[in-house]
């Protein structure tokens, strides 16, 4: 009968731990989940910035002058 007792005992031990790592797995991916989507959000705004100072290539209706030292 103590030999069942130790059993359990071990086995609710080692579920208590598995809880407490499943927690501290949840709260990881938590935040890994809001850098990700913080991350997200930047890229978001820089791909924008870039697109509102990008030049047209080859289309512009101007001529640039030559360098000054031409």
């Amino acid at each position: 009968m103590q030999h069942i007792e130790a059993d359990i005992e071990q086995l609710q031990m080692k579920v208590a731990f598995q809880e407490d790592t499943i927690e501290e797995l949840n709260k990881a991916l938590i935040k890994q989940q809001k850098q990700l989507e913080l991350l997200e959000f930047q890229l978001s705004h820089v791909i924008n910035k870039v697109k509102e100072i990008e030049v047209p290539s080859g289309d512009s209706q101007e001529v640039e002058p030559p360098p000054p030292h031409y």
